[in-house]
């Protein structure tokens, strides 16, 4: 018994007739395709990477800045080593920064850590407002560099241009230890629809 023969006895003529129909009708089946480019946009660019900074047995409330030491940068657009980071919005997105220690200031060393940020006015740097959170309205005095984990945000609105600088505050009091510390800062842009 042939194949097509064998397929009468399980399906019948009514049931060949129908696969038939419908195989015709899967292979008639039209299909569209439409294709989307997808552009990323980069909101965020690091500044300077590395300072170092002179800091003295028994300094109380003392300031440095990233970049720069112990006094503000002059910014200059075209020198990255002039400004901590830069975030650039167009219309469609604004942009939270957040700015943390990747580890804690040493606690038995410095009393104080404490960070804020500044942005570039035009013809000065200003203090910059933190907040708690990547979207909200609750601000933050500082950041502090002693808590682990504890971090702030920078809300920029869409369509601009800023320079950013972090300035810490600091008091390095509690001993008398000159050796090394490191203080890692990072950044982590986060595009919004709206704070």
């Amino acid at each position: 018994m042939n194949t097509l023969s064998k397929l009468k006895v399980i399906f019948g003529v009514k049931g060949l007739l129908c696969l038939f129909s419908l195989s015709l009708i899967a292979f008639a089946l039209v299909t569209y395709t439409a294709s989307v480019t997808i552009n990323p946009v980069q909101q965020f660019t690091i500044g300077s990477t590395s300072d170092s900074w002179s800091v003295y047995v028994n300094d109380v409330n003392k300031i440095r800045y990233l970049p720069g030491g112990s006094t503000e940068s002059a910014l200059d657009a075209g020198n990255t080593s002039t400004y901590a980071c830069k975030v650039v919005t167009d219309a469609q997105k604004v942009c939270a920064v957040k700015i943390e220690l990747t580890s804690a200031i040493n606690g038995s060393k410095f009393s104080n850590f404490n960070i804020t940020a500044k942005y570039w006015s035009g013809s000065a740097w200003t203090d910059e407002t933190l907040y708690n959170a990547a979207t909200g309205s609750t601000p933050k005095s500082y950041i502090d560099g002693l808590t682990p984990g504890d971090a702030g945000y920078i809300h920029q609105v869409s369509s601009t241009t800023r320079y950013y600088l972090v300035k810490a505050t600091y008091s390095y009091d509690k001993v008398d230890e000159t050796a090394q510390v490191t203080a890692t800062f990072q950044y982590t842009p986060l595009p919004q629809d709206s704070f």
